[in-house]
């Protein structure tokens, strides 16, 4: 597959996603050592201990990333170990005997070691190898990792695949996931929508029975110097590892990467006993941005635009940094328009994108669902009424208010400016809830399907994060048939819901369609899990609905 990536410019409580997972239902050793053993035994010459990666794409250039380990006590969050002078390079071939551009910078203790080249003078379209080191006479080199630019803004191209994760609890399975997408060469970038990592306790998610191995620290974490240790852990997966060095990854945050559930002020997994949320969450974008392949914009978010020719514009979405406090399940407080999601700036940002953008076809990368799941829907000619008596939510009862179902007065907006100005071929790409999901994002959720689909969004499923299976202990296929019956009948734009597997996507876009592959995981305990093939859904241009394919792309 040809083509690749750019970035362009720039109340009430609520119950934490596993009771809301609970509520819907109702109706081994190491595959390598943890961060810090790893680097206590590391030699006493500098070393790369945590892989390479790319990351945000351009026709001419990309972000390249390594974390020097310069003495053996310089452990991620520790503050320790001197300067060091970081050489990269950046060839056509793997053993770099026709590099085409090369660089030095210095990885310092205030950024936790970790180096950010941004490459640029890159030719488009065209996939390159590079690496780091460290050292004159006998040099210390990195890893080898590849990388791919973008096409030209303006340049035909005739397709683009990504690979699509979400959900990654070191602590509930293995990394299989990445593994699998590191396999498969023929890849533009990985899409990763976000929970990338855990903040709980060890043995809080999941419980301390279900725990397949123990993240680093055992604690919650809170500080800056935790964050960065969870980070570094998690770059110690091979898989991970693997992944990142295959392929450019272009990433956004979800709430796990601070705390559960976390809006603008607070979060339902913070208490005032752990300090100010500011310092906390100020604390976690540090890390991110220290140890994610991202190029850090001025405002301290992720959201941004990354193009790929004139076949597609990728939307990135930053849902937790400007977000109103979710509001309780059941509450008429989700319509009102005081609330938001996206922030002004950013929803205004996105609509004025949709609208200009020159290409086939529009995705949108945000970490939470947009399609509406209500239970309770009354026929619409008495919902509203009855809604407003009753100060319930006028698009049914919602089962999890931190998706966009919490914030209907910014989906309402957003949903009625695809409509209003004729935006065709929309596509959501969203992690967030451990399952698989195939959509028709109609404009208005109660009347649908005589209110028009506007819209597709294929959610999906946790790489490790349990699922409803996993959370209740029980087979799959049992407790899950009867939930997504249920979902399916009160929700008619819900085309296919897989509430048992965890697994990746890959879409794959050309100029007529744009279509989701699911694959699962025959065990995320297991680190060598098999990869199988389960469903497949496109969305044809023009029809802004979801059908079913019988064979994933070859």
């Amino acid at each position: 597959m040809t083509s690749s990536l750019p970035s362009a410019p720039t109340g009430a409580s609520t119950p934490s996603r596993r009771t809301v997972v609970k509520a819907a239902a109702a109706t081994a050793a190491l595959a390598a050592p943890l961060a810090t053993a790893s680097l206590a035994h590391a030699a006493e010459s500098p070393a790369f201990l945590h892989g390479v990666a790319s990351g945000d794409p351009l026709p001419d250039g990309v972000l390249l990333w390594t974390r020097v380990t310069p003495t053996p006590d310089a452990v991620p969050g520790s503050g320790k170990g001197p300067d060091t002078e970081v050489r990269w390079e950046i060839a056509e071939d793997k053993g770099f005997s026709r590099v085409v551009s090369k660089g030095s910078t210095t990885a310092r203790a205030a950024s936790d070691h970790t180096v950010k080249a941004d490459v640029r003078g890159l030719r488009q379209a065209t996939t390159y190898y590079f690496r780091f080191s460290v050292g004159d006479a006998s040099p210390v080199y990195s890893p080898v990792g590849r990388t791919r630019t973008t096409p030209a803004h303006e340049a035909t191209a005739h397709g683009v695949r990504f690979g699509v994760v979400s959900c990654a609890n070191w602590e509930a399975g293995y990394f299989s996931a990445y593994r699998h997408l590191a396999d498969r060469t023929e890849l533009d970038a990985v899409l990763h929508l976000g929970d990338y990592i855990y903040e709980y306790q060890s043995g809080e998610y999941p419980t301390a029975d279900d725990v397949v191995r123990q993240h680093e620290p055992r604690h919650e974490i809170i500080t800056l110097a935790d964050y960065r240790v969870r980070h570094g852990a998690h770059k110690t997966d091979p898989d991970a590892q693997a992944m990142h060095a295959a392929h450019p990854v272009v990433a956004i945050w979800d709430d796990h990467e601070f705390a559960d559930n976390t809006w603008s002020g607070g979060a339902v997994n913070h208490s005032a006993s752990e300090g100010p949320w500011a310092q906390r969450m100020a604390a976690a974008k540090q890390a991110y941005f220290e140890w994610m392949p991202v190029r850090p914009s001025t405002e301290g978010t992720v959201h941004r635009r990354i193009r790929f020719g004139r076949l597609a514009d990728l939307h990135l979405l930053d849902l937790r940094s400007f977000r109103s406090q979710q509001a309780g399940t059941g509450s008429g407080a989700v319509d009102d328009p005081d609330r938001t999601l996206t922030g002004r700036a950013q929803l205004d940002w996105l609509k004025a994108g949709l609208a200009s953008s020159g290409a086939a076809w529009k995705l949108v990368g945000t970490s939470v669902m947009i399609s509406p799941v209500a239970f309770g829907s009354l026929p619409a000619h008495l919902l509203a009424p009855l809604a407003e008596l009753l100060g319930l939510p006028k698009e049914g009862l919602a089962i999890n208010t931190d998706q966009w179902d919490g914030y209907t007065d910014d989906r309402k907006e957003l949903l009625a400016h695809l409509r209003d100005n004729k935006i065709q071929d929309t596509v959501f790409l969203t992690g967030d809830i451990h399952m698989a999901w195939a959509n028709n994002v109609p404009a208005k959720a109660a009347t649908y399907p005589l209110s028009p689909s506007v819209a597709t969004e294929f959610v999906v499923t946790s790489v490790s994060s349990d699922n409803i299976d996993d959370m209740l202990d029980v087979a799959p296929h049992t407790v899950s048939l009867a939930a997504a019956a249920a979902i399916k009948a009160a929700n008619r734009h819900v085309k296919w819901l897989d509430m048992d597997s965890h697994g990746y996507g890959v879409l794959d876009v050309t100029a007529e369609r744009a279509q989701m592959d699911y694959y699962a995981l025959s065990d995320r305990t297991d680190p060598k899990a098999t990869s199988s093939w389960v469903r497949s859904y496109r969305t044809l241009s023009g029809t802004q609905k979801v059908e079913r394919v019988h064979e994933p792309v070859r």
